[in-house]
């Protein structure tokens, strides 16, 4: 009993266009979100003001050390102690000499912790060090 005729189906093919179209917006996703979280701000810290204050060009690789208003040192969103950031500059200072590191430190840290930060730097060596301020006219 036959109840139809056979029908020839075209073979299964993958559709590119779609396929290059999510990996390229998968691929946009990733780039822009690691971009911006290149320039990480730690929220806790509440910058001084500067009349002269700029928004710097980052360079990649540097290092952004924030200092919050307790003393305590944040890298990378986590608490470091003193003995262990001077481990890491070492590490760092020690495969690229002229590494930047950038000191935002917030604007009701004692001017000591500020300084055993930079202590911290000189002793790995680090000789490039930046400050930072905020605009005075900026919101928050």
């Amino acid at each position: 009993m036959k109840l139809g005729k056979y029908l020839a189906t075209e073979p299964m093919t993958l559709q590119l266009a779609p396929f290059i179209d999510v990996i390229l917006f998968l691929l946009t996703f990733f780039l822009l979100t690691w971009n911006i979280s290149r320039y990480e701000a730690e929220l806790s810290v509440s910058l001084p003001t500067a009349k002269e204050s700029a928004t710097p060009s980052r360079m990649p690789g540097e290092i952004l050390v924030n200092l919050d208003r307790d003393g305590r040192i944040i890298v990378n969103q986590k608490t470091l102690t003193p003995a262990e950031l001077q481990k890491i500059l070492a590490q760092v200072t020690a495969d690229f000499p002229d590494q930047a590191i950038i000191l935002r430190a917030d604007k009701d840290t004692s001017y000591q912790d500020v300084i055993n930060v930079i202590d911290l730097c000189k002793a790995a060596r680090v000789w490039n060090i930046a400050f930072t301020t905020r605009d005075p006219k900026a919101g928050r």
